[in-house]
């Protein structure tokens, strides 16, 4: 009995290493399609950023001889250029402060919105919540708008332009879904030791919420900073333009200067592009982790 277990076990030791080498040599090809496909959207997304950052470091003689041609010379004094001819110090300050200003306001008062909406603390919460998703496929409502800003007097005043961003369907919908993932045990914990509610949202649901917060201030960010319909139609003061509207005006002073204005392009793009890079992270947590559990 002990000769033909060794021998068995001999034979299985045989085998193994065969078994190993089919598995080794057969081909993923299912693998290799995905990063097939992966590489060729890649390509088709960064390609036009590769472009515009090749076409801003070419001077314009180079760039009329052959507009789709790798430069050869790194001219960096377009940016300069749209840096003093596009008035971006102006635009720019105006623009940091319409985003800065109205992510803070919405953030907040969507946070004190979203909670009693997920826990069901307010009647027809789910009614509500519905609104907010049938909001996500509506029209923007620009002529009940555009009278409502007149008849406030907000037209044509930064701070009616900041007011106009101070709700978002999707981040209301995220920091609901987000908000559900938190036990229920945690509020009747607070109630137990006193704690109120204003207190308790800013004191424990708040850092709880951190990856979703990151989520919805980045995508209402770049709404904003890259808003242009609104700022055409209600600010209509050169010093209260923001980068989009500037860059309009822009375009029509130097729109033959392509190296110029594709240098403008990136200066504009560049804030929101770091950011999203630093909180890509926390905004990826909070889309998967709100839409999984919530």
């Amino acid at each position: 009995m002990n000769i033909n277990k060794q021998t068995k076990l001999i034979v299985d030791l045989d085998k193994k290493p065969q078994s190993v080498m089919k598995t080794r040599g057969k081909i993923n090809w299912g693998k290799i399609g995905i990063y097939a496909v992966l590489i060729i959207f890649a390509i088709i997304y960064a390609g036009p950023l590769l472009m515009l950052i090749n076409t801003s470091l070419k001077s314009l003689p180079e760039f009329m001889k052959s507009a789709t041609s790798v430069t050869t010379k790194l001219n960096f004094d377009n940016f300069v250029d749209a840096w003093e001819k596009a008035n971006f110090p102006r635009y720019l300050t105006n623009t940091i402060i319409y985003t800065v200003s109205a992510t803070l306001v919405f953030i907040v008062t969507a946070v004190f919105l979203a909670f009693p909406i997920s826990r069901g603390y307010v009647k027809g919460s789910k009614i509500i919540l519905s609104l907010f998703l049938i909001a996500l496929f509506l029209p923007p409502a620009l002529i009940p708008q555009f009278q409502l800003m007149l008849r406030l007097g907000l037209y044509n005043n930064p701070i009616g332009y900041i007011l106009l961003f101070t709700i978002n369907p999707i981040g209301i919908t995220i920091l609901v879904n987000y908000i559900k993932t938190i036990p229920r045990e945690l509020d009747e914990a607070a109630a137990l030791d006193g704690c109120g509610y204003f207190r308790f949202v800013t004191k424990i649901i708040f850092p709880l919420i951190r990856p979703a917060i990151a989520t919805v201030a980045v995508l209402h960010a770049i709404g904003i900073w890259n808003e242009l319909i609104l700022p055409t139609i209600y600010l209509t003061n050169k010093d209260y333009y923001p980068i989009t509207r500037g860059m309009i005006v822009f375009q029509g002073v130097y729109g033959s200067n392509w190296p110029t204005l594709a240098a403008a392009v990136l200066i504009m793009i560049m804030p929101m592009l770091i950011i999203f890079l630093f909180l890509q992270r926390y905004i990826i947590s909070g889309l998967t982790q709100g839409a999984v559990k919530g």
